[in-house]
């Protein structure tokens, strides 16, 4: 049985749903959410505070500052609080109340950002508080998620040997795209695998990762304003665009058989049926990586009234009925 003395040391990661009786077509998805930050992101934060740990950057006297809609702030907060570092959070108020809350239970500082940068997006407003906070005392130690290479590392180091294991004859892996750590570990472990796996990128409308015009999205995790410099295009076969509307029914049908899962996860699972059902080829073993957990979603995307808001009060599309 496993014993750890540290929350980042654990992390299932060989659980699979298979979605058949869902979604009626072959996919099975790995669920990533079951470790004590709850989401993949918890990968990501450990590889980079071990990398700078190990290039000495990140000290005792240290404090670590980051941007993030939700999941890795969370789990950053989980290894702060192991560690022992003071953490800052700097988010946006497309972040959900019950992620705030948990950062701040595990002793981290959260910063929200109200309003976007003039012609710009929550996210450069973000990025440009953290550049002033760390230029005036250089105690802060910013892990850049959107460019650190220890983040899709962790995802070539241990998220795709996984998949592989389980799936030895793979042929499609659906992966969400939000800075791309882990569409980029992935595919590149997979390009060079012993046999060829296609590699669908899962983003939302209103992202301009793959060169969409920028739209609104409110539901935290996937999806960029700017273009990822991690992304290196020439490793994704297809990039598959999801509407939000799509991301919400997908996580309550989910939920309707005892799958809570995130919007995130709703996302990759509504592009992937997307896909699967164009492609319609039942020989086809197809896997979608689960980034997170629903829990942190009851007052966004299971919430009637969030939903009926959202869409300017028409009838909301994944409203349940009897």
């Amino acid at each position: 049985m496993p014993v750890i003395s540290a929350p980042y040391a654990f992390n299932e990661e060989d659980l699979y749903v298979d979605l058949r009786p869902v979604l009626g077509c072959r996919l099975f998805l790995k669920c990533e959410g079951f470790n004590f930050a709850g989401s993949v992101k918890l990968k990501a934060a450990a590889a980079m505070v071990e990398a700078a740990e190990q290039e000495g950057v990140l000290t005792p006297r240290s404090a670590i500052v980051e941007s993030s809609s939700g999941n890795l702030g969370v789990a950053l907060s989980v290894i702060a609080a192991s560690k022992g570092y003071k953490f800052l959070c700097v988010t946006d108020s497309r972040c959900n109340l019950a992620t705030r809350l948990m950062m701040e239970a595990l002793g981290s500082q959260v910063h929200v950002i109200t309003d976007p940068e003039p012609h710009g997006t929550y996210l450069a407003a973000r990025l440009a508080y953290v550049r002033e906070l760390c230029a005036s005392d250089s105690r802060w130690v910013w892990l850049s998620q959107y460019t650190n290479p220890a983040n899709w590392r962790a995802h070539y180091r241990s998220t795709a040997p996984a998949i592989a294991r389980g799936f030895p004859k793979l042929d499609v892996l659906f992966v969400g795209a939000g800075t791309t750590g882990t569409l980029m570990g992935c595919a590149r472990y997979f390009r060079h695998w012993h046999r060829p796996v296609r590699i669908v990128a899962v983003d939302s409308v209103g992202s301009v990762t793959f060169g969409g015009p920028s739209g609104r999205r409110m539901i935290p995790g996937l999806g960029m304003g700017v273009r990822p410099p991690l992304l290196d295009e020439s490793y994704v076969d297809e990039a598959v665009l999801v509407e939000e509307a799509d991301t919400i029914r997908s996580c309550r049908q989910l939920a309707r058989r005892g799958f809570l899962f995130g919007g995130s996860t709703g996302t990759v699972v509504s592009g992937a049926a997307q896909w699967l059902a164009r492609h319609d080829d039942p020989s086809v073993t197809a896997v979608a990586i689960a980034p997170d957990l629903g829990e942190r979603y009851l007052d966004t995307v299971y919430q009637d009234n969030w939903v009926e808001a959202l869409y300017d009060d028409a009838p909301a599309p994944t409203r349940r009925t009897a």
